[in-house]
């Protein structure tokens, strides 16, 4: 029997209805060793983890296939508590706490110290437990032994209500290390929420923890803390396995191209030598400008729009890519100066971009997007309706929808868009994601915007439709000379079709790169390197 590895998972697969998210994939981790788990979003890392971590929607959705070893002996987990048992505990990115509870409740829920009492004596054949008392000095010392493991100077009484996001992360950890018998910690994500100092002082915490035989799962997209602190790294991209390397051996440019690197695709015609783009003739301009998304929050952008480019926006989730756009259709409050065709916007006055000639597809069309249970037709009008008054008809004192306008309109739209249905007045809920997609698109374009933002185009659409849906917005911009701000996590799209690439790291923009430079230059920013 193999007892060099602490944990192999071998040919890991996994889908989800129709969809394979994992195939044939392999982690090997070494006996107190720390291991990085890389890739970009969507590479399936957080699904692996969900298989080793027997979370319950893994099994489900119909289970996994392939092998986990645990110190070369082969284990079937199909709960938390089977990895419990097994000595794998999780750290996640976010936060398992319950905020009404003291440091020491929250460290050993779950694991009360209990001492009997007379009436537990008296009755516990019959009530067993249940009348002795919380033995708080046990649990206190218990606790207090966990926080000064991993250098935390704070009091076991202390509630988590109120305190800093970094003490939170490292009482999540002190919760993990006090458990018995742990033998492989995940960290998903760790630093993520801390500052750079807080961040130092949990890779000095990670290395103490492996001193003592402790294995680490370490996901983070930071490749100066991959660097620092592990001994191996795994690289997953697109659900595949990619190589399994030594961090000594390797450097942060070529961990970057082992996560992006792909062939590129591209869906507009860089030969084409009548196309200018003027430097200087800048349609959208974003200074200091910040949105307060959870989650996705932009913390002082500066980015230029130039009239008739493409400009992808990417970056990693949370990143802040999102909130951008979100701030802009007003969804979320923002701060700092949007300039629209030198006219200064005011984004507290709801639909001030739309009716500036500003128009969106949201990354959520199902609850943001679309009216699922009205028609088709009525989807596609409904923005300009009510911002422009269009389709609408006067007579005498009223006005009427006029729906002979919008019957034709809708009918063009579907035929332009290529939208497959029954016909205008299909419910827009019983369409295919890509069609939904395109009826989200036909929405924008009824506004006739001089820049359109489209966020997440071919999220949960098929391989198809997405590449349909991609030619439409590289057609409306090459056609039709209209601005496109494309945001999305996948970096091969934006790479197909973008003029310009802006990569948004902790809420900024980290740099801007043209979509033929090198797959390290874009992990590097990626990564905040």
């Amino acid at each position: 029997m193999n007892t060099d590895y602490r944990l192999e998972m071998i040919g890991i697969t996994k889908d989800y209805a129709d969809n394979r998210v994992l195939e044939d994939v392999e982690l090997k981790v070494g006996k107190g060793e720390i291991h990085a788990l890389m890739g970009e979003n969507g590479a399936g890392k957080s699904t692996l983890m969900n298989i080793l971590f027997g979370m319950p929607v893994i099994h489900s959705t119909g289970g996994f296939k392939g092998t986990i070893k645990i110190d070369g002996e082969e284990v079937k987990i199909n709960s938390p508590q089977k990895a419990l048992e097994l000595g794998i505990g999780m750290v996640h990115q976010e936060f398992m706490l319950i905020p009404g509870f003291t440091v020491t409740e929250n460290i050993k829920v779950g694991r009360e110290i209990t001492r009997p009492t007379v009436a537990s004596r008296l009755t516990g054949k019959i009530l067993g437990t249940g009348l002795e008392k919380l033995d708080l000095e046990a649990m206190a010392k218990d606790s207090q032994l966990a926080l000064d493991t991993i250098g935390l100077k704070i009091s076991e009484d202390e509630r988590v209500a109120g305190m800093p996001v970094g003490y939170m992360q490292f009482v999540e950890i002190a919760r993990e290390i006090d458990k018995t018998g742990i033998r492989l910690l995940i960290f998903d994500e760790p630093t993520a929420v801390l500052t750079e100092s807080e961040a130092d002082t949990l890779l000095d915490v990670m290395r103490s923890i492996a001193a003592k035989g402790i294995s680490i799962v370490f996901i983070t997209h930071r490749l100066d803390e991959v660097i620092s602190v592990t001994d191996n790294l795994t690289v997953l991209r697109d659900g595949h396995f990619v190589d399994r390397v030594s961090t000594k051996e390797t450097t942060a440019e070529k961990i970057s191209q082992l996560m992006v690197g792909r062939e590129i695709e591209k869906l507009v015609d860089d030969s084409d030598e009548t196309r200018t783009l003027n430097d200087e003739d800048i349609i959208l301009s974003l200074v200091d400008y910040e949105v307060d998304m959870p989650g996705e929050a932009a913390k002082g952008v500066n980015l230029n729009v130039r009239r008739g480019e493409i400009l992808g926006i990417g970056g990693l989730a949370g990143q802040g890519k999102i909130g951008i756009g979100s701030g802009l259709q007003g969804l979320y409050e923002s701060r700092g100066k949007v300039v629209f065709e030198g006219k200064e916007l005011n984004l507290k006055h709801l639909g001030e971009s739309l009716k500036n000639g500003i128009a969106f597809v949201s990354e959520d069309r199902k609850g943001v997007g679309l009216l699922l249970d009205e028609a088709i037709e009525d989807n596609i009008v409904f923005t300009a309706m009510q911002i422009n008054g269009d389709y609408l008809k006067k007579i005498g004192p009223f006005t009427q929808y006029d729906s002979k306008a919008v019957r034709e309109h809708a009918e063009n739209m579907i035929k332009e868009l290529d939208i497959r249905c029954t016909g205008p007045q299909q419910p827009a809920g019983r369409l295919s994601g890509g069609n939904q997609q395109k009826v989200c698109v036909a929405r924008a374009l009824a506004m006739n915007p001089k820049l359109l933002v489209v966020a997440e185009p071919t999220r949960g659409i098929d391989i198809g439709a997405k590449k349909l849906v991609l030619e439409l917005l590289a057609k409306l911009n090459r056609e039709q000379g209209m601005t496109v701000i494309v945001i999305s996590s996948e970096l091969n799209e934006l790479r197909s079709i973008s003029d310009r690439i802006a990569i948004i790291t902790e809420g900024q923009v980290a740099g801007i790169l043209d979509p033929h430079d090198d797959d390290y230059k874009f992990g590097l920013l990626m990564s905040g390197m």
